[in-house]
């Protein structure tokens, strides 16, 4: 089983997100576990202060580090891979969350306000990670996303390999166009090479597709591509 802990100051933006489709399915199933741990209840004195003003000044508020070391060390079994959702931290991508998929026990803290207090990161901190060259109110939304993304590739979650499709970002790629039935819609129709039953035309145009549409919508993820003799060919096709 994999233990996702998350800590966070609203608990409640968590209610019902996980107890529908295939990680509701996951955890039914004993394959994965999700706590959350209210970071309210270890706050300090009689009104649970998380938070406070930032030394040398400045606007807004910084989450407090005694609370959150309290509340690492409250879980159960130990905190495991540690993680601070943060918008300076590294830009997260498929093969960090394939590399997280392999742990045992993720902790995320989610990250509030004005910040967190240095010394968080510095003492319980493996790793720090946002999810976009962009500000949220809080952390909570990219914590959703990383306990999504890794769950999908702990085996048998989804009930067939994740390694086996040609999903975005798996190899490198965006995912090739895909249709569906009925065959011809407001006037465009499904490319025929599809319904031939080709399967290797088929494999080579998705190929093709996949190619075009990273130059095309991701030229920075088509550079860093290594293309054979074949890929070129099909580049250079009409």
């Amino acid at each position: 089983m994999t233990v996702f802990n998350i800590i966070t100051l609203f608990p409640k933006m968590f209610d019902g997100l996980f107890d529908s489709s295939i990680l509701f399915k996951a955890r039914k199933k004993g394959i994965i576990d999700i706590r959350i741990k209210d970071l309210r209840s270890f706050g300090l004195g009689m009104h649970r202060v998380v938070d406070d003003s930032p030394y040398g000044g400045g606007g807004g508020m910084v989450l407090k580090p005694e609370p959150i070391a309290l509340a690492v060390k409250d879980i159960e079994g130990g905190a495991g891979y540690v993680i601070l959702t943060t918008p300076r931290g590294r830009l997260l991508t498929q093969s960090d969350v394939l590399r997280l998929s392999k742990k045992n026990v993720i902790t995320i803290i989610c990250g509030h306000y004005e910040g967190v207090d240095e010394r968080v990161s510095e003492l319980f901190v493996h790793e720090e990670i946002s999810i976009g060259d962009y500000v949220l109110t809080g952390g909570e939304i990219p914590a959703m996303v990383i306990v999504d993304a890794v769950s999908r590739l702990i085996p048998n979650v989804l009930g067939r390999d994740p390694f086996s499709t040609g999903d975005s970002h798996y190899n490198g790629l965006l995912e090739y166009p895909q249709y569906t039935r009925p065959e011809e819609f407001m006037g465009r129709s499904v490319p025929d090479v599809l319904l031939s039953g080709n399967h290797k035309q088929i494999h080579l145009w998705r190929r093709k597709m996949a190619l075009k549409k990273t130059r095309e919508t991701r030229p920075d993820l088509f550079k860093m591509l290594t293309l054979s003799k074949a890929d070129i060919d099909l580049l250079e096709e009409e």
